[in-house]
Parts: C-alpha cells; structure tokens; sequence
C-alpha cells in the first residue's frame, strides 16, 4: 500500500476515462468498502523489482448500486502482481491489450502476509 492520502469523493457512472487498444488494457480491482481510500499498488510481474503503480480504493456509484474499487486505466498488456503490502503480493492478473481485467481482492491475508 502507498502511504499518502488522496481526497477524491465518489464517482459517478461515466467519470472513469479507460485508454484501451492493441497493446493497452485496463485493471480494475475490486475490493469492498473496508479498504476506503487505501492506495494498492501493482508491477509487471517480469519485473518484481521494477516500479509499481498506485490507484486509491474509492467508491462507484453505478446504475447497479455501489462498490469500491481501485482503477488502472491504461496499462500495457503482461502479467501483473497486485500487492498486499510492499512484500506481500496478494495476486496475479493478467492484462490484454482491448479489454478491462478484473481482480476481487482477497477476503483474508495471503500466506506469509508481511
């Protein structure tokens, strides 16, 4: 999880911009309300040293009700680690290029969880 605070309120249906194409997929994970406003972060999983990217939990207001997620919305296609904390990698999901991956957080801490 990434440390500062981002104030963002609610989205509403239609606010999330998604840059899809050949090469360009999007990840949305989704992780209920009790992690409100934490940052989760993910890298290549090619790469477990290299950088990660952040993304606030934050709440979607949908024409189906509400949910939290965090969205990461122009990601080049690969395998991807979605962390737990800065040691612990919570999952793997793959990215392709043209569509949006979805990943549901995991209810309880991972074996080994840091």
């Amino acid at each position: 999880m990434h440390g500062h605070d981002h104030r963002y309120g609610p989205t509403e249906s239609g606010t999330v911009l998604l840059d899809l194409g050949a090469d360009t997929g999007a990840l949305i994970v989704h992780t209920g309300r009790r992690l409100h406003k934490r940052e989760i972060e993910i890298s290549r999983t090619d790469q477990p040293d290299g950088p990660r990217t952040h993304s606030a939990v934050r709440e979607r207001v949908v024409r189906d009700g509400v949910f939290h997620s965090a969205v990461y919305p122009d990601l080049p296609a690969g395998l991807y680690t979605v962390w737990w904390d800065e040691r612990t990698p919570a999952g793997a999901i793959s990215v392709t290029g043209g569509a949006v991956a979805e990943f549901v957080w995991p209810s309880s801490a991972p074996p080994g969880e840091g």
